[in-house]
């Protein structure tokens, strides 16, 4: 993921009513939203944050936190009271209707709550709305959202209406949509709340996967805690206007900011948030691939164990041997520690999800290696 700087939000504070900037002014002073009441309507309050470019950045909240106006004035469909947003470099507060349009059509698309597609049209049309208001030519913008709607699961469907699809199906439409436009940045409000249980889970992981392998910075709304923890690299969580806190979602679960976060992360399933990176132990039973097998017996006998993790002098794992094994080599005064190694793919990676760790763990004889993306040795996971 690139460190670049895709959105960035600076002090931004939005209030709806005919006396916004005296209520800035005030909040500004210190008072708060409720202080301002008689001005006007608080919906964001100093809010400030960086997303970076290829990230998940989610915005979670309860309703009226303020976390859907504050997506809107990222594309400028309402503008900021205060403060500043930039999007690729560009302040877009400061941009005329035409340049506005501009950026929403080149470097912003977005994927609402319930579909908006046009009854009208077929899907293949939907999809490919986008590229027509940019002017590009029917062959072009169709053979793209043809491709698009293959990538969402959607190939065959091109010629039907929105009414002959399912709602998950129409939600993919959504997606295939903005995807279609192919601006970096994709902006996803409360996108999967009207679906079912079933269906909003297969859209969570069809969007991770699309992300893998397309690289988009997606800003996603939601009021849902899991769902959040899920799908964001990292998440901020709002409250009264406010951001109360962002970080990675180990860092909130683990170290939450206030009482008011704490209580609100209570109940996620942390098995699907905590990573094999965050419960980790060293790996004590370490031994190396030249170092022999009378050695690697010394190292386990000293530590009390039947096994060990082989690495080389990288530390990149190899596999792992067993007491036994290596006692036989020594026995049979064999050199090579090499011929007794096994497993040499059993390992998971730092992200992976303790609840994919709970079966492998209890049915192995071994502790779980941790091996990172270049192939070193990082951790165990205890048997």
């Amino acid at each position: 993921m690139s460190e670049s700087v895709a959105v960035s939000a600076r002090n931004v504070y939005k209030v709806f009513g005919k006396k916004s900037a005296e209520a800035v002014r005030r909040l500004q002073a210190g008072k708060s939203r409720d202080d301002v009441a008689g001005l006007g309507t608080a919906a964001v309050v100093d809010a400030s944050f960086e997303v970076k470019a290829g990230e998940i950045f989610v915005v979670m909240g309860l309703s009226g936190s303020g976390k859907s106006t504050l997506i809107r004035m990222i594309n400028g469909l309402l503008p900021a009271s205060a403060g500043s947003v930039v999007v690729d470099g560009t302040d877009i507060s400061k941009l005329s209707g035409a340049a506005l349009r501009q950026v929403r059509q080149k470097k912003i698309s977005m994927v609402f709550q319930h579909f908006a597609l046009m009854p009208h049209r077929t899907i293949l049309e939907n999809a490919a709305y986008g590229l027509e208001v940019q002017g590009v030519s029917k062959t072009d913008r169709h053979a793209k959202a043809t491709h698009v709607l293959d990538l969402v699961g959607l190939k065959g469907w091109e010629d039907k209406y929105p009414s002959q699809l399912s709602g998950g199906m129409q939600q993919r439409v959504g997606l295939a949509r903005a995807l279609c436009a192919e601006t970096d940045i994709l902006l996803m409000d409360e996108a999967f709340s009207a679906l079912d249980p079933l269906i909003r889970r297969e859209m969570q992981e069809q969007l991770l996967g699309l992300q893998a392998d397309l690289g988009k910075t997606i800003i996603f709304i939601t009021h849902d805690l899991n769902e959040a923890m899920f799908l964001g690299d990292r998440v901020a969580v709002m409250r009264d206007g406010q951001i109360v806190q962002i970080g990675t979602p180990d860092d909130i679960l683990t170290h939450p900011a206030n009482d008011y976060v704490a209580h609100f992360v209570k109940d996620v399933d942390r098995t699907r948030v905590l990573t094999a990176g965050s419960v980790m132990e060293p790996a004590r039973a370490v031994v190396n691939l030249t170092g022999g097998p009378r050695n690697a017996l010394r190292t386990m006998r000293d530590l009390q164990t039947s096994a060990a993790f082989v690495v080389d002098r990288r530390r990149a794992f190899h596999g792992v041997v067993r007491d036994r094994d290596v006692m036989k080599l020594v026995e049979d005064q064999h050199p090579e520690l090499s011929s007794v190694v096994r497993n040499s793919q059993d390992f998971v990676s730092p992200e992976t999800a303790l609840a994919d760790l709970f079966g492998r763990a209890v049915e192995s004889p071994v502790p779980l290696a941790v091996v990172d993306d270049g192939g070193r040795l990082v951790g165990a996971i205890p048997a």
